[in-house]
């Protein structure tokens, strides 16, 4: 149990070093959903060691021996995880708790009042046109979600740039693009190791919109200049809108407090669309390295972790829990 419990504690070393390779080989819906999904299951899993070795320390109390009745002796006798280890565990746990619970309510709280905002903006249609000096356009989640762009962003592009970027906001409504994004912050809230996940997320819903809006015009070259331009524009804009984090816009997502600081993804999405798509090993037209190494370290993960708990609870047994 020494050595296995803190296997799931490092895997998101691994994957975080995967994180970026992986969004930009795989295709983006893909890549989003192995993301998202293993990055969360690496948080729980990392949570599910800790709470292993916090437990294997409040074992030794004599109080907790009373009340389980088992021998306190046997315990620390069978058990070789040390009390600061236990402690230490212990309270690594409990702020990892506390952050993402604390995440989910300011999540919960946005969402909410992005649907009160979409609410409450002006006309019955989805696209709503702001009077605002600066570029920007952003999908505002809620029942029903709406397209708010600025007029400044539609004298910047022609009919066809708009058609591509009302597509690709289209899409992150439909695909829901906000809850991968929530969820994998959630994950990075627990477990910290995982941040670069985040920032692949954040690539991969952009180039899964992309490539959507791509199908949807029929072109993506066209989506291709359409980004292309709206990045320019807003980068000789002196300040960027800020939108709240959980809105995904046509140019990235969250608070861009420097012009500039897109200009790492928009360029790999533009270079993206107008590269030919990348060809893989495939098993019905699904890639395996990137599937069989993602189910190879979570499935490490949680063997090691319900190891460490089976020998745990070997050891309770031994000392008389039977």
């Amino acid at each position: 149990m020494h050595l296995v419990v803190y296997l799931p504690l490092l895997a998101p070393v691994p994957a975080a070093l995967g994180a970026r390779p992986l969004a930009e080989s795989v295709e983006p819906r893909l890549a989003t959903w192995l993301l998202a999904c293993g990055a969360l299951a690496l948080a729980v899993l990392s949570c599910a060691a800790l709470g292993v070795l916090a437990v294997a320390g409040l074992v030794r109390l004599p109080l907790a021996a009373l009340v389980g009745g088992w021998s306190a002796t046997l315990v620390r006798a069978g058990d070789p995880v040390s009390t600061v280890e236990a402690v230490l565990a212990g309270l690594v746990l409990t702020a990892a708790a506390a952050t993402g619970a604390r995440l989910l309510w300011r999540r919960a709280r946005a969402l909410a009042a992005a649907a009160l905002e979409a609410a409450c903006l002006p006309g019955p249609d989805r696209l709503v046109v702001l009077d605002h000096p600066v570029p920007d356009a952003y999908a505002l989640p809620g029942l029903p979600g709406r397209i708010v762009v600025s007029t400044a962003m539609l004298d910047v592009l022609d009919e066809a740039d708009c058609e591509a970027m009302f597509a690709h906001e289209r899409a992150h409504l439909a695909c829901h693009h906000y809850a991968f994004v929530a969820a994998v912050h959630l994950a990075v809230a627990v477990n910290p190791l995982l941040r670069p996940a985040a920032t692949a997320v954040a690539y991969t819903v952009e180039r899964w919109a992309d490539e959507r809006a791509a199908a949807a015009c029929g072109s993506r070259r066209q989506v291709a200049r359409a980004v292309g331009k709206a990045a320019l524009a807003t980068a000789h804009t002196p300040s960027a809108k800020s939108i709240r984090t959980d809105v995904m816009g046509f140019l990235g997502r969250g608070r861009r407090r420097d012009p500039l600081a897109s200009a790492g993804p928009v360029p790999r999405r533009v270079a993206a669309l107008l590269a030919e798509p990348r060809s893989h090993l495939k098993l019905f037209n699904i890639p395996l390295l990137p599937l069989g190494a993602a189910a190879a370290l979570i499935g490490t993960s949680a063997l090691c972790a319900f190891a460490a708990a089976h020998e745990l609870h070997a050891i309770l047994e031994r000392a008389g829990l039977g």
